[in-house]
């Protein structure tokens, strides 16, 4: 898979890595987004959903201070987007990735995201993590 190349090339990261931590994001917008918006993004996603189905649960493991940082490099309010970096940093950290590395993984599922569906497509995601 692409997506899956790219971050594993990009990030030196393993391929469960990759999915689970691409799979984190998917299941976030999934949980923000409407249903005709995140099909949007499922339409350009080749299995979308097996790569949600390799995140781990949702967890917060207290880590929200930690992250605040990690907030405002994603453009939207800071308070708003700490609980859902909260979420992911867990998430990550099951992975044995460090929570910073969620703001390596969204530029590249960004990118990703615009050149298989467009700017809007790609708007859309940034519009979930934020």
């Amino acid at each position: 898979m692409e997506l899956i190349n790219m971050l594993t090339e990009q990030l030196g990261v393993s391929e469960q890595q990759a999915k689970g931590g691409s799979g984190l994001l998917f299941k976030l917008a999934k949980d923000q987004l409407n249903n005709e918006e995140f099909g949007q993004i499922a339409s350009v996603v080749p299995q979308i959903e097996s790569l949600m189905q390799t995140a781990p649960p949702k967890e917060d493991s207290g880590m929200a201070g930690m992250i605040g940082g990690l907030a405002s490099s994603f453009g939207g309010d800071k308070m708003a987007a700490v609980g859902t970096l909260a979420q992911l940093a867990g998430g990550f950290k099951s992975l044995d990735l460090d929570p910073s590395m969620i703001q390596r993984f969204a530029p590249i599922i960004m990118t990703f995201l615009k050149s298989q569906g467009g700017e809007g497509v790609q708007e859309l995601l940034k519009k979930a993590i934020r």
